[in-house]
C-alpha cells in the first residue's frame, strides 16, 4: 500500500508554516526582550516574554521534526512531532482553563508582584520613569495603597487633572486616590484574552497537525507490512 502523496505534502506544508511561525514568535519575542521600549512595571506583571521565547524554539523544533518526518517517510520522527503537539496541546487547554477559572489568583498573583516594587521612591529612575507614565494613562497612582506609596514625594504625574476621577490631597497636590494594580490588572485581562484566542486558534492547527502525523504514520506501518 502507497503512502498518499496528498497527506504526505500536506502535512509538510504545514509543518513549514508550523516552523515559519515559530522562526516569526522567536525573532518577535528576542527583539521585544532586548529592546527598552517595554514598560518595565507591565514587564514585572506579566513576564510572558520568556514563555514566548521557548514556545518559539519548541514550535521550531516540532516543525522541523515534522517537515523531515513527513517528506522522508519516518515514523520516528513523526511519532516525535505527534507527541511533542499532543504535549503542547494539553499544556495549552490547560493553561487556558486555569487562566479563564482562576482570575482572583491571577489578580493576587499580580498584586505580590508589585508589591515587591514598594517603596516607590527606592525603585530606580527608569521604573520609576515607566510607572509615571502608567499614572498618566491610567489616571491612578502608586501602584498597590495609592500615593502613599510615594511617600512624601509624589511625583507629577499623579496629579488628578480629571474632575470625574477618585482624587485625594496628598503633599498640598491634589492626586488620584486610585492605586495602579487595578489598571495593570485590567491590562492583564485584556493580554489574556487575546493569548487565549491565540492559544485556542494554534490548539485547532495542532489537531490538524496531530491527525495528519498520525494518518501518515499509519500509512506508512501499512506500506512498510506490504512490503515485508
Amino acid at each position: 500500500m502507497a503512502v498518499n502523496r496528498c497527506i504526505k505534502y500536506s502535512l509538510f506544508f504545514f509543518n513549514l508554516l508550523f516552523w515559519i511561525s515559530g522562526c516569526i514568535i522567536l525573532g518577535v519575542s528576542i527583539y521585544l526582550k532586548v529592546s527598552k521600549d517595554g514598560n518595565k512595571i507591565t514587564d514585572v506583571a506579566i513576564p510572558g516574554i520568556d514563555l514566548l521565547i521557548a514556545i518559539g524554539v519548541i514550535i521550531m523544533v516540532l516543525g522541523f521534526l515534522g517537515c523531515c518526518g513527513a517528506i522522508k517517510e519516518n515514523k520516528c520522527m513523526l511519532l516525535l512531532f505527534f507527541v511533542g503537539l499532543l504535549i503542547i496541546f494539553i499544556l495549552l487547554l490547560a493553561a487556558g482553563i486555569a487562566g479563564a477559572v482562576e482570575e482572583d489568583k491571577t489578580k493576587e498573583w499580580v498584586k505580590d508582584k508589585l508589591q515587591k516594587l514598594l517603596p516607590l521612591s527606592g525603585q530606580p529612575t527608569e521604573v520609576q520613569t515607566d510607572l509615571q507614565a502608567l499614572e498618566v494613562e491610567g489616571k491612578c497612582c502608586g501602584l498597590i495603597n495609592g500615593p502613599s506609596d510615594w511617600g512624601s514625594s509624589v511625583p507629577s504625574s499623579c496629579e488628578c487633572k480629571d474632575t470625574s476621577a477618585q482624587c485625594e490631597s496628598s503633599g498640598g497636590k491634589n492626586v488620584y486616590s486610585t492605586p495602579c494594580v487595578s489598571f495593570v490588572t485590567d491590562y492583564l485581562k485584556q493580554h489574556l484574552t487575546v493569548a487565549l484566542g491565540i492559544a485556542f486558534a494554534i490548539a485547532i492547527l495542532m489537531i490538524f497537525g496531530m491527525s495528519f502525523a498520525m494518518t501518515l504514520y499509519c500509512q506508512i506501518g501499512k506500506a512498510d507490512a506490504g512490503t515485508a
